[in-house]
This record gives C-alpha cells, structure tokens and sequence, in this order.
C-alpha cells in the first residue's frame, strides 16, 4: 500500500495509473476510521477499481468557528493499518498547507441542495465540502468514488456537482454502518460517554418507527418528542423529497427522514429512505 502527502505526487501517480487502462476508485474521509468507513473501501471493490485511494484529511474548510476542528480525532496509524486490512492500495495523507496554499481563493460552491437541513445550521459547511472533494476529485482522476448514505445531504450535494461540473466520475452511496444498537457509525461517538451513547439510540429507533404513509408532520412531531424523551436536544427533524431534498407531505417511497440532534454536546445526524 502506498502513502502520500504531497498532491502532486498522488496526482502524478494515479496519472499513470490511468495511462495503463486501470480503474481507480476515491474514498474520501476525515480518517479516524470505523467500520462505516472500511464499507466503503468494501464498496469500491465491489465496483471493481483496481486501485482504491483513501483520503485521509480532516478538512478546516468544512468547519465553523466555533465547531470542533481542533478536537476531532484523530489516529494516523490506526487509519493506515485499517486501509491495508480493508483492501486500500493508497492512501492520502495531506496537511491543511498542501491542500489550500497560501492565498487561496477559489471555492466550489452548491446553491439549491444546501440550503436547508446542516447547511441552514452550517454556514459555509458545504462549500468547504465541496471544494474538497473536487480538489481530491481532479487530484486522483478517479473513476468512482463512494460516499455513505449517513451523510445524506453531502451525498445529493456531491452528486450534483458531479454532475453540474461535468466531472466524468460516479457517485457511489453506501448504506449505513450501525452500531449493534442502531445507533449510527460516526467518528464523533468517541465523544459519547456511556449514558449519552445510551441515550442517542432513541436516533435510530425514532426514525425506524415511522410507518410508509404517515403524514410528515405527524412523523416529524413523533420523533422530535421521542427523542427530547431520551434527554436529547433536537436540532432538526424532516421529512424530504429524496432527490430535491424539498418538504415531502408524506412519508412514502421516495422520501427520506433526517434527524440532526445533540446528544450532550455532541452533534449527531442520522437518516432513513422510505
């Protein structure tokens, strides 16, 4: 498995890559990796990449002011034995410095699909994402690259600059990773003491007990009092057209349940397709 830090190196590399006819499949994180993640390095296999490239990169620019850049975990190590077991051929280790030089001033920018849900309450969250990931996007000249359904609204976002920006890539969404509990893989569970990681299975539980063709707001109402029941403090609760991410009256075929919550300090999101 090889490493790289440096951009250049990683875009020269899978330049030649390409030139013998190889597929080469992206697997963007935040690296401190879970079981969620090791999915979607399964994933590309699955799509039959000769090659899978694993970004490992806690990106600033997707982060607020007053969020949690500085204490995300992280564990470079750990990552680098998970990519290898999992199947990685290379993974990708920038600094914040390589990947935003100085005076950078270019950003990629989606203006319809981030408006509500974690872009209302995360100003600049996805145009942090989306500079990213067309920078990874040019910098692998992947083939496919697989993202995870828990992050919903990144997902229709990412596709749709695929697709507005003519990137010749495809986007690739796996489904969710859970806990035993139900409660969904993330990075951000590290930070739950054993009551809070309790507590936020009401998550999943809530949103699992919504029944195909219960009206929205009814199904919005339920879960919202379910979870304030378990001592969490709803950020967001919707019920939305699957592609356009636009209000759904019903919860039927088509439609997706998002849920944002704090569980202590902890910010945790979670989603289910009718």
């Amino acid at each position: 498995m090889k490493k790289f830090t440096d951009p250049a190196k990683l875009q020269k590399w899978c330049r030649g890559v390409k030139a013998k006819g190889r597929k080469i499949a992206l697997v963007p994180t935040m690296g401190y990796l879970h079981d969620g993640h090791l999915s979607l390095i399964r994933e590309a296999k699955r799509q039959g990449a000769d090659e899978i490239v694993v970004s490992v990169f806690v990106n600033p620019v997707q982060f607020g002011p007053n969020e949690d850049y500085e204490k995300y975990p992280r564990d470079e190590k750990a990552d680098w034995k998970k990519c290898r077991e999992a199947g990685a051929t290379a993974v990708f280790f920038p600094t914040p410095a390589n990947m935003y030089l100085e005076r950078h001033s270019v950003y990629v920018t989606e203006e319809d699909l981030s408006k509500g849900l974690c872009g209302a309450r995360r100003p600049g969250h996805f145009r942090g994402v989306c500079t990213v990931v067309a920078k990874l996007f040019n910098i692998t000249h992947a083939d496919v690259a697989v993202f995870g359904q828990k992050d919903y609204q990144q997902a229709q976002i990412i596709k749709r600059m695929a697709r507005d920006l003519n990137f010749d890539i495809k986007i690739v969404v796996a489904p969710i990773v859970r806990e035993p509990s139900g409660l969904a893989r993330s990075s951000r569970n590290t930070y739950l003491s054993d009551e809070e990681r309790e507590a936020a299975v009401a998550i999943s539980k809530a949103i699992y007990a919504v029944k195909e063709g219960d009206g929205a707001a009814q199904a919005k109402r339920k879960i919202a009092a379910a979870l304030e029941k378990a001592g969490l403090n709803v950020d967001y609760v919707e019920c939305v057209d699957a592609e356009t991410l636009e209000d759904a009256k019903k919860a039927v075929k088509g439609t997706c349940v998002l849920v944002a919550a704090f569980c202590g300090k902890t910010r945790l999101i979670d989603n289910r397709l009718i």
